[in-house]
């Protein structure tokens, strides 16, 4: 019935040729440097290819295979360009895009899990996929209603080659660390490993995306497609238009980078205090930069701005009521009460210098464990160029300064690399942890000038001492009391 690409057979052996071509390539380089060529342009030579071959096989693949490509891809501005650069437009095909199903299998599984029926609950449906992404493919369609929608339909077997994708990959996951500086590739396989179940969910994701949608309904920054139907393998949300980030990252203008860099980071924040969920797949191809609100749109030139058409172009103040669409709610992680406010502590503290209070949190936490001794000196001083965006009113993420990052930590020579391998990443932070690092990837590839303090301030549990909160929270009283009485409204249904 599927057409994805699942046979183990044939998936494992295309995994299984990745570190091998890993392997031929060393070798290959090793014949240029005693052919005379540098050491460098060898490994740049030779990390180029790997990755070509690694992007190119996992977007192939789909499933669990794509799902670490999206998940690699946010970090590509860690890269030296001359690597990162020839194979940019792989990636973005990575976050946006992949091999589609034919229609014969799309209409096979809309029949057997909405029903034999299922046309009439269409006055139009796209054969032609939108999207196509790890797990599954999105459809345009117009709802029985009248209303635009976006219809994902799960691939057949995408559980089965999630599972042994990820199985494979993990296998071989220290080879896959040059193409990411600093970052360790194995937890992050295991942690998608881990949440299969909930990817393959769309009764979970449909209740996600209903939650979030219900406490953004009217936000003017942010928008949450409505859920209008959900069944096994398939979800039906309203459709949104809009520049994907991708475009932006690619060819926006100043004032639309920084714009979608700053509801990003807002979105990245507020969620979890507004909804009690944190959005986990936060990859370029699940946002979209919107035109303003109906009532809005005299603000900017042609509101309309259907997808693929070229990039509007204002001045600052045009895109300065442009929102944020979200969409995938298939990966959360469940913060009941937000933030944990000892990140907010950590932050605070560290930006005071308080080297004694932040070494007792993080040993309190878990990040340093009970057998492990370090100065709480030393410690400061690897935590401060991280949180270099937090220490000013507004920050210009960039390529350049990400790659310092990961280059101060993933040199071995490094005091931070010796002390980073001493650290310890706590269960309940993992999830988050990505969240974090994958947002600050696609701000440094939006290139985008952030006032992250702004939003820190508002969200973030811990940030601000207890007085400045209590005084933060009186001033937004009425606004609360507000946003209280419209989340009475009784939402949709999730079954149409």
């Amino acid at each position: 019935m599927s057409d994805l690409p699942r046979k183990a057979v044939t998936r494992t052996a295309k995994l299984a040729a990745l570190p091998l071509g890993f392997a031929g390539r060393a070798t290959w380089g090793l014949g240029k440097r005693i052919g005379g060529k540098s050491a460098e342009l060898v490994a740049r030579e030779v990390q180029q290819r790997t990755a070509d071959q690694l992007f190119k096989t996992l977007g192939e693949l789909k499933g669990g295979a794509m799902k670490l490509g999206q998940a690699l891809s946010v970090f590509e501005s860690a890269l030296p360009e001359e690597v990162a650069g020839p194979y940019r437009a792989a990636l973005t095909k990575l976050q946006e895009a992949a091999p589609p199903l034919p229609a014969r299998t799309v209409h096979e599984v809309l029949a057997t899990r909405i029903g034999e029926d299922w046309r009439d609950y269409f006055l139009e449906f796209e054969d032609t996929p939108a999207a196509a992404a790890s797990i599954g493919q999105v459809h345009r369609a117009v709802w029985h209603d009248g209303r635009e929608v976006a219809v994902k339909v799960q691939y057949p077997g995408a559980g089965e080659a999630l599972l042994s994708d990820l199985s494979q990959l993990s296998r071989f996951a220290r080879l896959l660390g040059p193409l990411v500086p600093g970052m360790d590739i194995k937890p992050l396989i295991n942690e998608l490993r881990d949440r299969v179940s909930e990817e393959l969910d769309y009764e979970l994701e449909a209740r996600a995306q209903q939650e979030h949608a219900a406490e953004f309904e009217g936000d003017p920054d942010v928008v949450i497609p409505q859920v209008v139907h959900q069944s096994d393998q398939v979800l039906v949300t309203e459709w949104i238009d809009g520049i994907p980030l991708s475009e932006v990252i690619a060819e926006g203008t100043a004032e639309q980078r920084d714009r979608a860099g700053q509801l990003l980071a807002r979105f990245l924040f507020s969620g979890p205090a507004r909804t009690g969920l944190l959005h986990a797949d936060p990859h370029p191809g699940n946002f979209r930069l919107l035109p303003p609100a109906p009532e809005n749109a005299e603000q900017t030139e042609g509101a309309e701005h259907p997808e693929g058409a070229a990039l509007p172009v204002g001045d600052g103040g045009s895109f300065g009521s442009w929102r944020l669409g979200v969409l995938d709610f298939g990966t959360v992680d469940r913060l009941p009460g937000g933030l944990p406010r000892n990140i907010g502590d950590s932050l605070r503290l560290t930006l005071e210098g308080d080297a004694a209070g932040v070494y007792g949190l993080l040993r309190e936490e878990g990040f340093v464990k009970e057998s492990i001794d370090l100065a709480p000196d030393a410690v400061l001083d690897y935590l401060l160029p991280i949180i270099e965006p937090t220490q000013v009113e507004e920050f210009t993420f960039s390529r350049g300064w990400i790659r310092e990052q990961a280059a101060r930590i993933a040199d071995p020579r490094s005091p931070a690399h010796q002390l980073g391998r001493q650290l310890n990443l706590p269960p309940s932070y993992v999830l988050i942890h990505r969240v974090t690092l994958s947002t600050i990837g696609v701000l440094c590839q939006l290139g985008a000038t952030v006032r992250l303090r702004d939003e820190l301030e508002a969200w973030l549990p811990g940030f601000l001492t207890e007085d400045a909160e209590e005084t933060e929270v009186e001033g937004t009283e009425y606004v609360e009391e507000e946003g209280e009485e419209e989340g009475e409204q009784e939402g949709e249904p999730l079954q149409a």
